[in-house]
């Protein structure tokens, strides 16, 4: 698939990578934030040094400012990469059909081909900036927050271990009950496509026959049917960020109380507590 879609990204793979390279010099720089907030805590209050306190404090403004910087960079580099990409592939699918036989042209529908130069162009677009920026981004984001806190705390680290799997798990579980369902969603966008298609081409026979009503109600049905299969396709996807919430308080619950004893312990500081519960 990677080498189907590769030679459309030409003219537009530099900005791609720039998207890249920002996007983990921002995932850096935040993770480094709670970080010099530890030290705030820990060094600054503990000793009562005000010197050392506004001097980490001013590197916490800068490095916020440099991740917004990077975040906008990334966001701007990913948005002219996809549009690029997108418009590309657009062009080539349109040299495809045009290139077509007799044969595919009967085996394609015109509902069917307006669909794979709108929507599903648009959906690849969107795909193609999520891998830029969230795949990108996420796995970062992951192996960074996770050295930062085993540097932290090897042992409160071990929390990971358990709520990731089960994550994984429950993600994978939802993605696969979900994708027959928008698949059979296009398919339905599908025919709405060729609902319109007809009613347009044969207006003044529909006018003629008087079949306005007959031709709403027909649509109506047709959109009916495609807001009914994508409703049921999101039911699933929006129980995915609940889930993931609830795992991140049950670690946070976790965290604060094993913290805490290691706390009363003597092994952790506080500042790097705060810090831990950060990422």
């Amino acid at each position: 698939m990677i080498k189907t879609i590769w030679p459309y990204t030409k003219g537009y793979r530099f900005k791609s990578i720039l998207a890249a390279l920002t996007i983990i010099g921002e995932v850096l720089v935040e993770v480094s934030i709670p970080y010099m907030m530890a030290d705030i805590v820990n060094i600054g209050i503990e000793n009562k040094d005000t010197a050392f306190i506004i001097q980490r404090g001013i590197m916490m403004i800068l490095m916020a400012i440099a991740s917004l910087s990077l975040g906008a960079l990334s966001a701007r580099f990913a948005s002219v990469s996809s549009a690029g990409f997108a418009k590309n592939l657009r062009g080539g699918l349109f040299e495809r059909v045009q290139s077509f036989s007799f044969a595919n042209v009967d085996r394609f529908s015109t509902a069917s081909l307006i669909t794979r130069l709108t929507t599903d162009v648009n959906t690849i677009q969107n795909t193609y900036m999520m891998a830029v920026r969230t795949f990108i981004r996420a796995p970062f984001m992951l192996i960074a927050a996770t050295v930062m806190a085993v540097r932290i705390s090897p042992n409160l680290a071990l929390v990971f271990l358990f709520a990731l799997p089960i994550l994984a798990l429950i993600i994978g579980v939802l993605m696969s009950k979900t994708f027959p369902r928008f698949k059979a969603m296009l398919a339905k966008f599908d025919a709405m496509n060729a609902n319109v298609q007809e009613n347009l081409t044969a207006i003044r026979v529909v006018k003629a026959f008087v079949r306005g009503d007959y031709e709403d109600e027909r649509f109506t049905f047709s959109a009916n049917e495609v807001k009914d299969y994508q409703v049921k396709a999101e039911k699933l996807l929006v129980v995915a960020m609940p889930l993931a919430q609830y795992m991140a308080y049950i670690c946070m619950i976790a965290v604060c109380y094993l913290g805490g004893v290691q706390i009363v312990e003597g092994r952790l500081q506080s500042g790097d507590l705060i810090s831990f519960i950060s990422y």
